[in-house]
């Protein structure tokens, strides 16, 4: 016999939470992309930031972003996809950027990936400075990705920074330590459903002592959907899942993380959603 999910986390009328990183575009949500955003905006997930990890993924999140008013996008070329980031594919990025201000709201997700390797990691390298260095070009935040590369990512950014727009380091991978370091550079730290895991210990502890205001919650979806949904298509209502146990593990209500992370979330993308 199968056990029982536990019931979805309520959230009053009077808040709103956002999925700060998310993947709409993606095959898993072709069939019921209306009904997934749907889905979350009736339980008070109201605004959901959909990320670009290539060219024509950028341009379906810039469409979907366009179509649906509860969405924002961003671009960019994210680590895998290194060796597509010619000079050509990148003014293509910063033409669909000037072309759609009010849909794109950040660049990214870029940064480096020294587990998959599917690029050189030296393509990886050149094409993060090259990113960064057109997102304070167009004053826009980064989301960054950083899987087992964490010194490599932070001398860059501090070597191409100061970043006034701020950036994310998305899916944040590393101890207390490194989200110290990292907000030292004017950056948020992205919780993602893993913090519901009953061994993920180090995200845990992050999650309990990082500043309030320097918090965001995401889904990274479709992936590492939260408990009760471990395994599972993961999408932006959950997102009420990773809320609850963060503020579980600070000892505050869901409203109050409800409030902050949304608040930070709008200041960060310089936009405001449908709360």
């Amino acid at each position: 016999m199968s056990r029982k999910k536990p019931p979805l986390p309520s959230l009053p009328d009077d808040f709103c939470l956002i999925d700060s990183h998310c993947h709409l575009d993606m095959a898993d949500y072709q069939s019921d992309l209306d009904q997934v955003i749907d889905r979350a905006a009736r339980h008070n997930v109201k605004g959901i930031v959909t990320i670009g990890i290539d060219l024509s993924s950028s341009q379906d999140a810039v469409a979907i972003a366009k179509r649906w008013k509860a969405v924002r996008a961003t671009v960019g070329f994210h680590p895998h996809d290194a060796d597509k980031a010619s000079q050509k594919a990148l003014a293509q990025l910063v033409d669909l950027v000037e072309k759609n201000t009010e849909a794109v709201v950040g660049w990214g997700e870029i940064g480096l990936d020294y587990v998959k390797k599917y690029s050189p990691p030296e393509t990886q390298r050149s094409v993060f400075r090259k990113q960064l260095r057109i997102a304070r070009e167009l004053k826009l935040p980064v989301i960054i990705h950083d899987r087992d590369a964490h010194e490599d990512c932070l001398r860059i950014v501090r070597e191409e920074g100061p970043f006034e727009q701020g950036g994310i380091m998305h899916c944040f991978s590393g101890d207390l330590n490194f989200a110290r370091r990292v907000m030292a550079n004017n950056f948020h730290i992205s919780i993602p459903g893993i913090v519901t895991y009953n061994k993920a210990d180090e995200m845990q502890d992050v999650a309990s002592h990082v500043p309030i205001e320097r918090l965001l919650v995401e889904t990274d979806g479709p992936f590492l959907a939260p408990v009760p949904y471990r395994g599972k298509r993961n999408e932006p209502l959950y997102t009420l899942f990773t809320a609850a146990r963060i503020a579980e593990l600070r000892g505050i209500e869901l409203g109050e993380l409800a409030r902050q992370t949304t608040e930070n979330c709008q200041w960060i993308f310089g936009t405001e959603f449908d709360c």
